[in-house]
Parts: C-alpha cells; sequence; structure tokens
C-alpha cells in the first residue's frame, strides 16, 4: 500500500532536523533566492547540500521552492540556480510561472517538478494541463474542496499525484494571489517578501473628517476582516486519502522548531494509526491526546478552511496567535552512565517544575518529567535554569532520544 506522504516545513536547518525526527516523509525549504518566504533563513548552496545528504541518508526526501511570479530579469539566474538544484540532488522543485517551467524542463531536464499551490489549480483541466507540460505533482489551491480533489484525482494520469494543505496558516488572498503587502509597504508577497497585512487591525475614517479615524470593532479585542483562520484538517485525513491526496503538506517556513515537531509529530501518529486501522479492518477514530496536540502550538482559531465549502474563514477575534505551551529545552542525549539527560534550556525553568515531553516515541509522548535536581556541565547543581541555551543535566530513567523536546503549560 502506498502511503500518504507528510511533508514538513523547513525554514533552516534546525527545523529539517526537528521535522524528520519527529516523522516527516519529506520537507520543503527555500533557497537563497526565488522562494516565497524570503525572509526564513533558507539555505544557500553550501547549506543545500548539506540538507540534501542530510535528508537523503535518512531514505527522505527534500524539495525546493522556486514559486516566485517571475520577471524577465530573474531568467539568467534562474538557468543557473536549477542547475544547481539538479547536481545537488533536490528532489524536486516547486514552480508556479510557466515560464519558469519551461525553462527548468530545458536547462534542468532531470528534475522533477511540483507545481505550486500559487499556480491556483482548482479544477481537473487546468491539472491535465500542467500534467501535459511534465509536471509530476499538482499542488492544489487551497480553495478546492474535497469533493473537487475526488474528481480531479479520476481524471489524471496515475503517474501524477496530487498535494495538498491538511495545516498552518492560511491567506485571505486566493491562493496567495495578494497586492496588499505590496500596495501598503512596497514588498512583495508574490516575491517573498509578504509583511502580513492582513493581519493587521485597521480603522475606518469618514471621506470628510480625515482626522477622525474609527476603528472597526465587534467587541473590545477588535474585528479583523482580513485576517484568516488557520487551517487543521487532522480529523479528515482519512477522507483526503481516499479521495486521492499523494502528500499532506504542513504550512509553516517561518514557524519555530517547536510549531513544527509539535504539528508534525501530531499527523504523524494520526497517519500511522489510520493505516494500522486499515490494515487491521478496524475503524479509524482519532485519539483526543492527538487532535489536543495542535492546541499546544502557536495557532488561530482553527477552520477546515475550504475543503466542505465552509466561507466562514476570518478570524474576527484576534490577530495574534495563541499558545499555553511554552518550549523548555530541547534533548541532547541521554547519559546512561550518570543517569542524566543532557539538554539545551530554550526558555527559563526551576527546580521543582513538572516538564511535559514532547517525542515521536510513544513511549514516553506527553509523559511528564518532573524536575527534582539539575546539574550544570560542571556538576554544580542549578536552582534557576535561565542562562539560554545552557547545558544542563537532570537525573531521570526517561531515556529520551536527541531531538525530543520539553515543554511546559503556562500558567
Amino acid at each position: 500500500m502506498n502511503r500518504v506522504e507528510l511533508l514538513a516545513p523547513a525554514g533552516d536547518m534546525d527545523k529539517l532536523k526537528t521535522a524528520l525526527h519527529f516523522g516527516a516523509d519529506a520537507v520543503y525549504i527555500g533557497g537563497s533566492c526565488f522562494s516565497l518566504r524570503a525572509n526564513a533563513k533558507n539555505f544557500d548552496e553550501l547549506q543545500l547540500k548539506e540538507a540534501v545528504e542530510y535528508t537523503h541518508e535518512r531514505g527522505k526526501k527534500i524539495y525546493v521552492a522556486a514559486n516566485v511570479f517571475a520577471f524577465n530579469s530573474d531568467f539568467p539566474k534562474l538557468k543557473d540556480y536549477f542547475v544547481t538544484l539538479q547536481n545537488a540532488g533536490v528532489d524536486a522543485v516547486i514552480i508556479s510561472d510557466p515560464g519558469v517551467l519551461a525553462l527548468c524542463r530545458e536547462v534542468a531536464p532531470e528534475l522533477e517538478i511540483h507545481l505550486s499551490t500559487q499556480a491556483n489549480t482548482t479544477n481537473k483541466y487546468a491539472a491535465k494541463f500542467w500534467a501535459d507540460q511534465g509536471v509530476k505533482r499538482v499542488v492544489l489551491a487551497r480553495e478546492a474542496s474535497m469533493s473537487d480533489i475526488k474528481e480531479i484525482r479520476e481524471y489524471l494520469p496515475d503517474d501524477v499525484e496530487i498535494e495538498a494543505f491538511v495545516h498552518g496558516a492560511m491567506c485571505i488572498a486566493y491562493s496567495g494571489r495578494c497586492l496588499l503587502s505590496n500596495a501598503l509597504t512596497g514588498r512583495s508577497s508574490n516575491r517573498g517578501d509578504c509583511v502580513q497585512a492582513c493581519r493587521w487591525e485597521f480603522s475606518i475614517v469618514e471621506k470628510n473628517r480625515g482626522g477622525m479615524p474609527l476603528t472597526i470593532g465587534e467587541e473590545e479585542r477588535g474585528t479583523y476582516l482580513l485576517n484568516s483562520k488557520d487551517l487543521n484538517m487532522i480529523e479528515h485525513i482519512g477522507e483526503l486519502i481516499e479521495n486521492g491526496v499523494s502528500s499532506f503538506k504542513v504550512e509553516g517556513r517561518m514557524k519555530s522548531p517547536y510549531y513544527v515537531a509539535s504539528v508534525i509529530n501530531a499527523y504523524r501518529k494520526a497517519i500511522d494509526l489510520y493505516y494500522d486501522c486499515k490494515e487491521k479492518g478496524e475503524k479509524y477514530v482519532l485519539p483526543s491526546y492527538i487532535a489536543d496536540e495542535l492546541y499546544k502550538n502557536s495557532h488561530r482559531a482553527y477552520t477546515t478552511g475550504f475543503y466542505y465549502g465552509d466561507k466562514n474563514n476570518v478570524c474576527l477575534q484576534t490577530s495574534q496567535p495563541a499558545c499555553d505551551y511554552e518550549f523548555i529545552a530541547r534533548v541532547k542525549g541521554y547519559d546512561e552512565e550518570k543517569g542524566m539527560l543532557k539538554v539545551e534550556m530554550r526558555n527559563r525553568f526551576r527546580k521543582g517544575d513538572s516538564l511535559e515531553i514532547l517525542s515521536p516515541d510513544d513511549e514516553y509522548f506527553d509523559k511528564i518529567l518532573t524536575v527534582e535536581k539539575m546539574y550544570d556541565s560542571d556538576m554544580n547543581e542549578v536552582e534557576d535554569a535561565k542562562l539560554v541555551q545552557q547545558i544542563l543535566y537532570i537525573p531521570t530513567q526517561a531515556k529520551l532520544s536527541e531531538g525530543d523536546i520539553l515543554r511546559k503549560k503556562q500558567n
């Protein structure tokens, strides 16, 4: 049985390693240019080679976004860039522009092409057109419904895959084609430089009274007419798989490593459980502890987007994401001889704190580790861990793996 791919965002090497540790089958990254996340750290040529090697050593795949809407002046550099990507051994390049696609096929014929969601593919005829141009995977527009996906899958050749977003921030504009950022700040979202102006709080002004701005209000917290909710499809992964989606894409190259860990871990567990139930002939029911995991990272109000025709995707409460948990420490390994966990501090914690474990290992996931004692690298006892990125040792029987995370519920 071909299993659905879990595709994770990787804004830098740290996030890439985090995504793979927590169960991603593939990652998508941006290079130093031509990506729609220009403000992520991204990967230069040397980092790209390191990322490809690291990913392939673990039997995973790596895709590179080159999905800007290009101008004539971009093409000389694009030509060299695609050759670089092909030589580096990336598994696919993500493209939105037909001219860029044609150039890629010409100069890097061995490079697999995935069509970006920015191409706004919402129907089977457009999907088939792109397949005829050599595209091996179509990343559907977020506006495509569940029934649209089923019909598109039935119309496409079997060797052309469908990728769909399942989680993360959504854009108020049609498949991300937005001019608001450019109009207000001169920074183009279609060139990777979006300031997320749709998240701002706006006021209205009566034409003849310019000095009297009025905040648009639903309640005391304000109304954000352009601010979209976050997508969350974890309750519906079975239907997406059955309708022919080959890859589940998680948004978030600008998000934190903790966000990547939490979201990828939840979807990994949900997907594995789904297939386990299918193989046993049992009914798949998503456990609450997996669904609840997605409320333990930074998020806005959740929605199923356009999959079921719901148009209520605007978040009226606040532009700020909520998070009740804090990333406390990253596990660097377990010292068997000392019986201690080696961790790198990320946020302040103290002796006596109860920390929750985030791990891909079911034996430890969601379990509590109480910090009865902790020591610095010289084995001096520490009462209050407040030095950023300090290496600390915590006596415990929990033999966690490097890359696991400790977190704490905020009061």
